[in-house]
C-alpha cells in the first residue's frame, strides 16, 4: 500500500507504507489514515530525521569497511542498500521547503 504526503510547499511524495511508518516513528508520529506534521513542528521533525540518516550513514560507513578486504578488493553485499538517507530525502525536500513557506504536510493512506 502507498502513502502520499502532500504539502502545498512541494510536490507530492509518494511511498510505500513500511517506509512512511518507519520514518514517522522516526519523528514521532504514528501512520493512520490521515495525519498532518504542522508548520510549527517542523524544525523539530527536521533535526530529528536529519539525525536519524546522520546515524544511518555512520553506521553503512562501518559496514562499508566491514566488507573491504586489505588487497583493496571490495565485496558488496548489497549493491543497491538503499538506505533511510537516500530514501527519506524526498520526504525530507518536502519539509524543508514547508519549513520555508509554513505550509503543513498531510498525509492519507
Amino acid at each position: 500500500m502507498l502513502v502520499t504526503f502532500q504539502s502545498t510547499a512541494a510536490p507530492d511524495v509518494v511511498m510505500l507504507r513500511n517506509l512512511a511508518q518507519y520514518l514517522l516513528g522516526l519523528i514521532g508520529k504514528r501512520l493512520d489514515t490521515r495525519g498532518v506534521i504542522a508548520h510549527d513542528e517542523l524544525p523539530h521533525v527536521i533535526a530529528r530525521l536529519e539525525a536519524a540518516i546522520s546515524g544511518e550513514t555512520d553506521a553503512e560507513t562501518a559496514l562499508e569497511a566491514l566488507y573491504t578486504v586489505w588487497g583493496g578488493h571490495h565485496y558488496d553485499v548489497n549493491e543497491d542498500r538503499g538506505g533511510v538517507a537516500h530514501r527519506a530525502w524526498p520526504l525530507l525536500d518536502m519539509m524543508r521547503e514547508a519549513q520555508k513557506r509554513n505550509a503543513d504536510i498531510i498525509w492519507g493512506l
